[in-house]
């Protein structure tokens, strides 16, 4: 019995050593790799702004989606729970992250638009209203600082 503690193991690699190591801020490459047991290697850097590379995800976008994600996951399970049949869920999930001007940063604000769209029109309200409880119960949303706001569309 596991008492509710649960452990996870990430493995991350850093591949921007292009023969002088961070000798100068420009000359090093922000790739990373992240391993974790069983899954598929995931290939990061920084974002753009910070000298990364488009084509991979950097640690705000993960971010990003991992609230995005955690939220859909707690508020299907709810669903689930109160006997919603939820048919489809979207979320364009937008964050907003701001420099301190002292090299540092932090994330403002995040905003999810998740369109959800249940079987029945009685659900539809219900299904409304879980979305807070979602908020409530989603393990990454609790362990935030950043304000995560809801702008939830529910139909039938």
């Amino acid at each position: 019995m596991n008492n509710g503690e649960h452990h996870y193991n990430a493995h991350l690699i850093w591949d921007g050593n292009r023969g002088d190591g961070t000798a100068t801020y420009a000359g090093y490459g922000r790739q990373y790799r992240v391993l974790i047991d069983g899954k598929p290697e995931l290939q990061g850097t920084a974002d753009v702004a910070f000298r990364g590379d488009a084509d991979r995800f950097n640690p705000e976008d993960l971010f990003l989606a991992a609230i995005s994600s955690c939220h859909m996951l707690s508020y299907l399970a709810l669903c689930a729970k109160y006997g919603i049949s939820v048919l489809t869920y979207e979320d364009a999930a937008t964050g907003i992250m701001k420099e301190d001007g002292k090299g540092g940063g932090r994330f403002e604000e995040v905003v999810l638009h998740p369109v959800v769209t249940v079987a029945e029109e009685a659900q539809v309200e219900r299904a409304t209203k879980l979305h807070e409880r979602a908020h409530e119960t989603c393990f990454i949303a609790n362990s935030c600082r950043v304000p995560i706001h809801h702008r939830p569309s529910v139909r039938s």
